[in-house]
């Protein structure tokens, strides 16, 4: 082989590894923005979650508040029935 030979020889290899490298910064680019969307998406069902958890939580704690309220007019009824069976 001739030095000519030899020196398109390597243009040529270096050619073709400069298109696979361009084909793989392309797919890693595509690979890349996939998974930033699925990030995304998975941050956005994450701050539902949240969002569901804190809802859950205030309802709680109206139902908490709601069955102390029942509690203490249950305690009055109950006392106000007590003194009216006194006074009969």
């Amino acid at each position: 082989m001739t030095t000519q030979a030899d020196i398109a020889s390597v243009a040529a290899q270096l050619a073709e590894l400069t298109r696979t490298v361009e084909q793989m910064a392309k797919e890693l680019k595509g690979m890349t923005e996939r998974a930033d969307r699925q990030q995304t998406r998975a941050d956005r069902q994450q701050e539902l979650v949240d969002l569901q958890q804190e809802r859950a939580q205030t309802q709680q704690e109206r139902i908490d508040r709601a069955a102390k309220e029942l509690a203490d007019v249950s305690d009055r009824l109950q006392a106000a029935a007590d003194a009216l069976r006194e006074a009969i």
